[in-house]
């Protein structure tokens, strides 16, 4: 195993959390911009991707069976780095939005292989330490990403589109150091296997924490301009922490698992519903970069997790199919995100984002409450079984 595997792995995952949030710094001056649009269209600018993500994480899916996940990976990216950068050069909301569809084409075909290329070299602790480092260090991407994109906000809406240049390491790292690899082949059991019902219920919860922690990207720079806390500067600086607390859990997740075991979930829960609960009420910059951070506590655990159960319940020839489902699922909850949470406001009559915010409190403390009171009843029965 060459030296540069590792960073080559992760280097993928990097495209996939740069395909949205990268330039949420910059929403309210295309919102500006495209004055006259609907602003829950403005924020699709961020969340379209997500429609063609959702399609081509199966097409994906069903291209390893063809043709090799190498191939798969450099063609997605190709089409991410044109896409991307493409943006700057419209002048409609409507093109815009076109390029960023085709950029969530490019982010779906690689999506999947972000996270099966570690079940295909990795195994045990270190497949969950992989999964950690993947989450830590496309969030360490999304921290230079956003506080980059945020500088570059500075001048107008256009520029921050280059941040997607980035894709074009991506590219030469994998065509490099990513080893060449044969199409998956099957046979009689594989090709029986079915997937477990419980895979759709980890993809449910990925999609609801998703749809909670992408209202981050989609509503700060909205949240501190009604606050008077700061311009899209300022918002690149605030997004980008929720990626420091993200990245740190990540990188010490074998350590956090073995200490709460099946409780680290529930308690990740609470910690994110907390931090929303606080920005629903602060007005101090500092208490904000900490609730984000939480925030990015909360799904640096969760997200690896999920998927680590997920590759962990099928045979290698289902895994791709499988993170294609989870995969899907997170881009579910990060279209729905805007959409679900604007339709709370307007039908409760507070249009703010504190109040947004405070729903999202709500929400995760229940989640908590139910998961553990779930596993405090599974302990109990563990306990009256071994009895």
């Amino acid at each position: 195993m060459n030296r540069m595997l590792k960073p080559t792995i992760i280097s993928i995952a990097m495209a996939t959390v740069m395909a949205g949030a990268a330039i949420s710094p910059a929403l309210g001056l295309i919102a500006a911009n495209f004055s006259d649009t609907n602003p829950t269209l403005i924020k699709l600018v961020l969340t379209a991707p997500s429609l063609l993500i959702i399609p081509f994480s199966f097409i994906s899916s069903f291209l390893t069976k063809k043709i090799s996940k190498r191939s798969i990976v450099l063609m997605g990216v190709a089409i991410y780095v044109i896409a991307g950068v493409g943006a700057q050069f419209t002048n409609t909301i409507g093109m815009l939005l076109a390029f960023r569809f085709v950029l969530g084409a490019g982010v779906g075909l690689v999506m999947p292989l972000s996270f099966t290329l570690i079940s295909d070299y990795f195994t045990g602790k270190e497949q969950t330490k992989m999964m950690g480092y993947n989450t830590a260090f496309s969030n360490f991407g999304g921290i230079v990403t956003m506080l980059l994109a945020g500088y570059l906000a500075t001048f107008n809406w256009r520029v921050p589109f280059n941040v997607y240049w980035i894709g074009l390491i991506i590219f030469l790292l994998v065509f490099f150091f990513l080893p060449k690899d044969k199409p998956i082949e099957s046979n009689s059991t594989t090709t029986k296997s079915k997937i477990p019902m419980s895979i759709f219920g980890l993809a449910l919860g990925a999609c609801f924490v998703m749809l909670v922690y992408y209202a981050i990207a989609t509503n700060m720079a909205l949240y501190l301009e009604q606050s008077n806390l700061g311009g899209s500067q300022t918002a690149g600086l605030v997004i980008s922490f929720t990626t420091v607390g993200g990245m740190v859990t990540s990188m010490v997740l074998v350590r956090l698992e073995m200490a709460l075991k099946k409780y680290l979930i529930p308690v990740s829960l609470l910690v994110m519903g907390l931090a929303f609960a606080s920005l629903s009420i602060t007005y101090s910059v500092p208490l904000v970069l900490l609730s984000v951070s939480l925030v990015g506590f909360g799904q640096g655990v969760i997200f690896p997790l999920i998927n680590v159960k997920a590759l962990n319940q099928v045979d290698p020839y289902r895994t791709d199919t499988v993170i294609a489902i989870v995969s899907s699922s997170i881009y579910i909850g990060q279209f729905l995100s805007p959409v679900v949470l604007d339709t709370i406001s307007e039908i409760a009559g507070h249009p703010t984002i504190r109040f947004q915010y405070g729903v999202i409190a709500i929400g995760m403390i229940i989640a908590f409450a139910v998961m553990f009171l779930m596993k405090l009843k599974e302990s109990k029965r563990k306990i009256s079984k071994a009895a």
